[in-house]
């Protein structure tokens, strides 16, 4: 499986953007799909993720509310709709794909495929 990041981009505080995670493979739409993001300076850390079939998501407490997490099997691809994004949302974000079955996934090492992510600036 093999994922391609991105809609990244700069925008103002108060912006919105959308990310996208094209993926190949026909058994992408098996497998639960998180975004993550790592920050200047700072670990890489759980964004949000959302299971094979798109019932379930779950998100961060720092972005919940403000991001939406989605997918489209038909397409291989999920979505990450940012809104009212803040400076410290700043991050280059990273896409990855689980096999885990079971509880959505949030851990790194939960995740076996990885894209190689985009880029976030939002100014203030």
């Amino acid at each position: 499986v093999q994922l391609q990041a991105s809609g990244g981009g700069l925008v103002q505080a108060g912006g919105s953007l959308r990310l996208s995670c094209a993926t190949s493979g026909r058994t992408f739409s098996t497998y639960a799909t998180g975004w993550f993001r790592r920050a200047p300076g700072k670990e890489r850390e759980f964004v949000a993720t959302i299971s094979w079939s798109g019932t379930s998501t779950y998100y961060a407490d720092s972005v919940k509310g403000r991001f939406t997490i989605s997918r489209d099997n038909a397409k291989n691809t999920v979505y990450l709709q940012m809104n009212s994004l803040k400076p410290e949302d700043t991050a280059v974000y990273y896409c990855a794909a689980s096999r885990a079955s079971g509880p959505l996934p949030r851990q790194e090492f939960t995740y076996d495929y990885w894209g190689q992510g985009t880029l976030v600036t939002v100014s203030s």
